[in-house]
């Protein structure tokens, strides 16, 4: 929508933090409201008579969309969104929406990347040579691992987890997945348990969405059938780990190593896995590009534009699926 054509009469309510180029679409297309964070008890009488829409990184949960008696659509800054009621959206009659496909390649690239890193230590490496240990020392000493020989098994063979895959047949390596069932078409070779993938390989890469039915699915269990020289990498949920069980996995060498994008409880990370040696560990970076990142907003704000012109979303979540707009 251009200026041009002027603002929509709809209220979006946008809590928290956001992208700041889709905050400067909302509030040209409609009228924006921001409150701090997601929380009925910021709600107003005001917002509860205006507020149709909701644009958000954050957790939509059952109260606040019950806080908001004429919300017809959240809009959720993200692929994952297992921080927002769905489930409760859909009984209320209000359409979720996601930013699928438009960082599929992004977070596939940075599931390669911290793969190699986490490999070959190129974390140590660097520090190697920032701290000035090449010059005074020498050559940094050979890493452990390698992924020549290696045997990958992805969690979770999603979009993204199928653009790891295409990724990693131009390394040579055999690809086995998990997921809940198996996907049609699709030659990998499929491990009806996670416990079996990870029996069968030696490289776990997880980009399984978070949720009840993924929560601690990577246990001490699944850990131990990878095996010692086993590499753990995950870019989907911090949930789908039991952390502890991960970081006395790295510390008993149970595992061999691991590479997190993702943590349960971000930012805050266990010192734990700070503190080990084997473990590469980024900050949630896997869509963060300015690239992508505006992608992803425009596909958000265009989720609101097209739900309010015509009536319609172009990426609903499979909970809501069914929901229709109000007349």
């Amino acid at each position: 929508m251009s200026k041009a054509e002027g603002k929509l009469p709809v209220a979006i309510l946008v809590p928290g933090d956001f992208n700041d180029h889709a905050l400067g679409r909302i509030d040209e297309a409609f009228n924006c409201v921001r409150i701090e964070r997601a929380d009925p008890s910021l709600v107003t009488d005001e917002m509860r008579a205006t507020v149709r829409g909701i644009a958000s990184y954050a957790g939509i949960d059952a109260a606040m969309i019950d806080a908001l008696p004429n919300l017809e659509i959240i809009a959720s800054f993200g692929v994952g969104y297992d921080s927002v009621d769905a489930n409760h959206a859909a009984k209320r009659g209000v359409m979720v929406t996601n930013t699928p496909d438009v960082l599929t390649e992004e977070v596939a690239d940075t599931a390669i990347g911290l793969l190699i890193n986490t490999v070959r230590e190129l974390y140590a490496a660097e520090k190697w040579l920032r701290d000035g240990d090449w010059a005074t020392k020498g050559n940094c000493r050979l890493s452990r691992l390698t992924l020549r020989g290696r045997r990958v098994g992805i969690f979770g063979m999603g979009r993204i987890g199928r653009a790891v895959a295409r990724r990693l047949e131009a390394f040579g390596l055999p690809i086995a997945y998990h997921n809940r069932r198996k996907v049609e078409g699709l030659a990998y070779e499929y491990h009806a348990t996670l416990k079996g993938l990870a029996e069968a390989v030696d490289t776990l890469i997880c980009i399984a969405p978070g949720g009840t039915s993924t929560e601690k699915a990577v246990n001490a269990e699944v850990l131990s059938a990878l095996g010692s020289n086993g590499v753990f990498v995950n870019i989907g949920r911090g949930s789908t780990v039991d952390e502890a069980a991960l970081a006395a996995a790295l510390k008993s060498g149970t595992i061999a190593a691991v590479g997190l994008d993702v943590f349960a409880d971000e930012p805050n990370v266990p010192q734990a896995l700070l503190d080990a040696p084997n473990a590469s560990l980024l900050p949630h970076v896997g869509s963060a590009s300015v690239h992508t990142r505006r992608a992803m907003a425009d596909l958000c704000v265009d989720n609101l534009v097209s739900w309010f012109t015509d009536r319609r979303p172009l990426t609903p979540v499979p909970e809501t699926l069914n929901v229709k707009a109000r007349a």
